[in-house]
This record gives C-alpha cells, structure tokens and sequence, in this order.
C-alpha cells in the first residue's frame, strides 16, 4: 500500500511540473522566444511609409518605428522642406494625420532652427546603410555622446546643439539598434541639392 502511495504521489508531482512547464510556456512563440513586444506590431502599423524587410529583423524594424515615429517624432525636426505634413493632413490643424512621404526624414530644413542648425537626411543611402550611409558603430556614437562626426557646425564646437541626443544616450543599445535598423529600411530620398552636403563622398539614392 505504501509503495503505491509513492508511486501515486510520483505521478501527481510530475503532473503538476509538466503543468507549470506548459503554463510557463504559454508566453513563448513556437521558436520558445517571449511573445512579441505589442510595441513592434504598434510600429509596424504606423509606420509612414514603404518597409523592406530583406537582411532585415523585423521585430527590430517594428520596435525602432515605434521610437521614430511615436515616443521619438524623429520627422518632426528631420522632415524635409516641403514638410512633415501632407496638404490636407496636418493634424494641428484638426486634419486627419497624413505625413509627407516625399519629405520623411529628408532633412535640409533651414526654417525650423535657422542656418546654422540644419537637420540631416536620416534615410539610407543606395547601400541601405541609415543615416546616408553611416555604420551603427557611428549612429551608436552619436546618440550615446552626442559629438557630430562631420564637425558640420564648429562654431558650436564638436556637439550637436538641437538633437536631443542627451535623452537618447539613455536607450539601451538593442533600443538604438532597432531605430538603426528602421532607418534603414525605408526608402531613400535624395537631400536638398541647394544644400552644402556635410558628407560628400557618400553615396545617395543612385
């Protein structure tokens, strides 16, 4: 009697783990990896303009876009000079938002700080590189200290003076990653020729 005891008590301990196990892995998708962040299925769908995924994560993509274009509102000083808001859609005006993806992060815009502080392209380059052309290892840089690489203001001295860089600097890295990699998989656009291009010997959209 005592022995079947045992062996029924045995049976019901393993029952109860295969349970927890099961239960544990309720939160897990089917490669045993935590269900999705709702921030990256968020990013995707309010992501202003066409993605590509190739060679890309796309959970890093979904994630950067929630940065970009929500906690972030990269395009709101990075839209280029014809706009962040589409005719008809500027929400300040009680429109319906509609961005203007001919100008989405093109940069240039000389009217939002003046001459001296112009806001650079941050769309890929035509190796699909972020920030027209730039490596992670340089964005990481500048969003961790701030120094602005192509020295484009020197009468400020070697920190950039309008991005916020000092609240981005407190990102994880997989954060600043993720916004690395949105940005470089939208589409490219070609910066205000008008323009002094800081970076000349990159290469644009062609």
């Amino acid at each position: 009697m005592r022995g079947k005891l045992l062996v029924l008590g045995g049976i019901a301990l393993c029952m109860m783990t295969v349970t927890l196990t099961i239960t544990a892995n309720d939160d897990r998708d089917d490669h045993g990896r935590d269900n999705e962040d709702p921030r990256i299925q968020r990013g995707l769908d309010i992501a202003p303009v066409p993605l590509h995924f190739k060679k890309k994560d796309r959970e890093l993509v979904g994630l950067g876009s929630y940065f970009v274009n929500g906690a972030g509102d990269c395009n709101g000083c990075h839209a280029g000079p014809s706009g962040q808001f589409a005719l008809g859609g500027d929400p300040a005006q009680g429109q319906p938002k509609v961005i203007n993806q001919a100008a989405y992060l093109q940069g240039g815009n000389t009217q939002l700080f003046g001459p001296f502080f112009i806001p650079r392209n941050l769309t890929p380059d035509k190796t699909g590189k972020a920030e027209g052309g730039g490596s992670f290892e340089e964005f990481l840089s500048i969003m961790r200290t701030g120094r602005d690489p192509d020295k484009a203001h020197p009468q400020f001295g070697p920190f950039l003076q309008v991005m916020p860089w000092p609240a981005f600097q407190n990102m994880t890295t997989h954060d600043l990653r993720a916004i690395y990699t949105y940005l470089s998989a939208i589409p490219c656009i070609e910066g205000d020729p008008g323009l002094p291009d800081p970076r000349p010997e990159r290469t644009r959209c062609k």
